[in-house]
């Protein structure tokens, strides 16, 4: 008997090892490697933002004007004292860095948040009701459209001032239009359903429809088109920065650390380099969630994976 159960144990031991040898597998084909790369860098870029009071080395505002443009410490001259270096007025840079993943981070998620819930009503009214409904909601996109996002962003803020809330506000307007447009594309296929024809026939009403069987069906799409917006928004507020548009210069953003730095593009380049390799992980890494995301909820590709 003993032998038996020792046998059964074995067994069962081996069945979960290669069970779990099958999903490593798995997890380490490219679509859902993707999904992992890219939400750990997300997820890095996340755990930066909120815990930055306590992982930070140094006030990212304290000067130190007796460490002007000291060098990173993978240099000659380097020390362990400022591992990224030092800017022109003596200041950390990797605490710097690590504050404006605090800006990269809320900017994206609000604006994309704010963007997508807008943009997602609006699409689901004009592709469900059609008519002039339709017309008129499409107009609107079409006349944002026509607004490059740099001449919109730079209208507002002459008119309203800088701040972290218009700048926000420039960002919200440059994107609902994209969700607009995606979703109602996906309404007009919905809402020929069996299930939606099913609700009008008992006598439901249109806004119950489209809340509980048209977006929902929706949100996979949107949540892609999510990622990749926030990609560019934090591409786009990295511009507004460099440019002086984005949030006062008090605040330490990846943006206007590039701007900061490029007087000292020769003599340290490192003010340069290293904030524009933070942006460019940072996008790198919600394109591949994005993409990776999209290849896991399309059921074209599901087969695939």
């Amino acid at each position: 008997m003993r032998m038996v159960a020792f046998h059964q144990k074995d067994e069962r031991l081996i069945t979960i090892s290669n069970g779990l040898i099958r999903f490593a597998k798995k997890m380490c084909r490219g679509k859902y490697l993707k999904v992992i790369v890219g939400g750990s860098i997300f997820l890095a870029l996340v755990f930066t933002g909120i815990f930055a009071p306590y992982i930070c080395p140094h006030d990212p505002q304290e000067q130190h004007l007796e460490k002007f443009l000291r060098p990173p410490v993978f240099t000659l001259a380097g020390s362990r004292q400022n591992v990224f270096g030092t800017d022109n007025l003596g200041r950390d840079l990797l605490s710097r860095i690590i504050y404006g993943s605090r800006i990269s981070l809320l900017v994206g998620v609000i604006s994309v948040s704010i963007a997508a819930i807008v943009g997602s009503l609006f699409g689901a009214v004009a592709g469900y009701f059609g008519g002039y409904v339709d017309e008129v909601i499409m107009k609107i996109v079409e006349i944002f459209l026509a607004f490059p996002f740099l001449l919109l962003a730079i209208v507002i803020m002459a008119f309203l001032g800088q701040g972290l809330d218009n700048l926000i506000l420039a960002l919200v307007l440059s994107r609902w239009v994209h969700f607009c447009r995606i979703v109602r594309g996906e309404v007009l296929s919905l809402k020929e359903r069996d299930h939606v024809m099913a609700a009008k026939a008992i006598g439901a009403s249109d806004f119950y429809i489209i809340r509980r069987h048209i977006l929902p069906n929706a949100v996979p799409t949107i949540l892609v088109v999510g990622t990749f917006a926030m990609a560019l928004v934090i591409i786009y507020e990295a511009s507004l920065s460099f440019l002086g548009l984005g949030v006062p210069a008090s605040i330490p953003t990846w943006g206007g650390m590039l701007s900061e730095g490029r007087s000292y593009m020769y003599s340290a380049p490192w003010l340069c380099i290293i904030p524009g390799l933070a942006i460019f992980l940072t996008v790198l890494g919600i394109n591949l969630f994005g993409d990776g995301l999209r290849d896991l909820l399309d059921p074209r590709l599901r087969g695939q994976i």
